[in-house]
Formats: structure tokens, C-alpha cells, sequence
């Protein structure tokens, strides 16, 4: 597969792209979705929650905290993540933006 070309493309275009990629996995969104539920933060119960192994658990907190969407803090040798609200709201108004900027109900 081919290098994209970001360069050719508005910042709020490769924003949204770059947000869509992390939402891409059903394992992110079980995780977002968890982590709205609790409406806290949370620490060690996603392996349980989502049957998935530790190491991939990992491996996609550290994609949603790529964008920024999730937060996290060091609780001695554990790490508390929760929902970053300002970010959450941000990513939420440009997918909306995206969404609402369609206007017709027909096609060709």
C-alpha cells in the first residue's frame, strides 16, 4: 500500500482521518464505550470487561491516547485512564461538522 500524501490535504481533513483510524477497531470503541459507562476513571478491569490479553489492551489505550481522546494518570504501578472531556468534545464537533454539512436526501 502506498505512502498517503497528508500534504495535499486541508489540517481538519488529516485531523478527522487521523481521529476515524482510531475509532477503526471494536476493541477502541469497547473501550470508549467502558470508559463512558464507568464515568470515572479506570484501571485494571478491561482485561476482564473485554476477555482481551493485557499486551493488546495496551496497545490500543496507547492509540486512543495517541488523539488524545483518553487520559491517564500513575497511581503507583497502575495507570487510571478516563475520557479527556475537552479533546472528546473537539473530535465530537468535527465529526458533527462532517455529518451535518450533508443537506440532501437524494443521489444521482
Amino acid at each position: 500500500m502506498g505512502v498517503t500524501k497528508t500534504n495535499l490535504f486541508k489540517e481538519d481533513q488529516n485531523e478527522l482521518a487521523i481521529a476515524a483510524k482510531a475509532f477503526a477497531h471494536p476493541a477502541r470503541i469497547a473501550i470508549i464505550q467502558h470508559l463512558i459507562k464507568a464515568n470515572a476513571c479506570i484501571n485494571g478491569d478491561l482485561v476482564q470487561e473485554l476477555g482481551l490479553a493485557q499486551a493488546t489492551i495496551s496497545q490500543h489505550l496507547r492509540e486512543l491516547k495517541d488523539i488524545g481522546i483518553i487520559q491517564g494518570t500513575i497511581e503507583g504501578s497502575r495507570v487510571n485512564y478516563c475520557i479527556h472531556p475537552q479533546r472528546w468534545k473537539q473530535i465530537k464537533e468535527q465529526f458533527n461538522t462532517l455529518f451535518d454539512s450533508y443537506q440532501g436526501d437524494s443521489c444521482c
